[in-house]
């Protein structure tokens, strides 16, 4: 099959794949419900496929996440409530009237407006659909990294934020010394240790968001760099000729040591 960029090929092919006589049995039993796993899982692995640059793979990744979006779409046919027609009609309007300084008489010369005028507009987008808190309309969905972060931004558009860091690190010190306060109580109660350590990772999000850092990206720039610093100690303890769990936590701390110093 040559490329193409039209979408027909492809919407042909999940109808058919949904086919009540001759579909998948899979595609033919799915519900938006059971769909959305695998969206987040698409979703994640194009995040992934960016952030190791593999853009050769990128296509494929790119294709496996639109063709969520074509599900989605072919769920929604079959039921008379939209297609992929009514989907790309409705981001065409979003896209047009967020950007009135490219399609209207509006001059914007700034990134800073821009954002501020995109703000301005899905304010007013929420306010018509008669949303009347600044923190509707937030996904419960989202992976709690992404959620809190726009959450916190939500709130620090209307005032609800401090204007320098101060207050932000000394937050983060008083919810480290609450998670301390509850582990050392008598009898522990681990509501309330998750409670605390909740409000503790709620606030170092804050920081990350203050330093314009994505906390969720940082997250998983920090499990990649353990994940390949602790293979590194795994083969030097099977170098060694003596099994993992037969070292000492020094020894494995000496080889951690080690593979650090060999990756910096």
């Amino acid at each position: 099959m040559s490329p193409t960029a039209d979408i027909t090929p492809l919407l042909k092919i999940m109808a058919r794949l949904r086919d009540p006589e001759t579909g998948c049995p899979w595609d033919k039993v799915q519900t938006y419900q059971s769909i959305v796993p695998f969206t987040l899982e698409e979703a994640y692995e194009v995040a992934d496929t960016i952030e190791r640059m593999a853009l050769d793979e990128l296509p494929d990744e790119l294709g496996d996440l639109l063709f969520q979006v074509v599900f989605y779409c072919q769920l929604g046919k079959e039921q008379g409530i939209f297609d992929f027609a009514t989907v790309v009609d409705r981001v065409c309007q979003k896209l047009t009237s967020r950007h009135p300084h490219v399609f209207g008489d509006i001059q914007l010369t700034s990134t800073t407006q821009v954002k501020q005028t995109w703000e301005a507009i899905k304010a007013k987008e929420r306010q018509d659909k008669s949303l009347h808190s600044a923190l509707d309309n937030i996904p419960v969905s989202l992976p709690a990294l992404s959620r809190a972060v726009k959450i916190q931004k939500r709130v620090a558009r209307v005032g609800f934020d401090w204007p320098d860091l101060g207050p932000v690190v000394d937050k983060i010190h008083e919810e480290f010394d609450e998670v301390l306060y509850e582990v050392k109580q008598k009898d522990v109660s681990p509501q309330k240790v998750q409670d605390e350590v909740g409000d503790l990772l709620f606030a170092v999000t804050n920081l990350a968001r203050h330093l314009k850092v994505d906390p969720e990206q940082a997250l998983r720039q920090a499990n990649r760099k353990f994940e390949q610093r602790f293979r590194g100690v795994e083969q030097k303890a099977l170098v060694s000729g003596k099994p993992m769990e037969s070292h000492s936590l020094q020894e494995l701390d000496v080889y951690w040591e080690q593979v650090k110093q060999e990756l910096s």
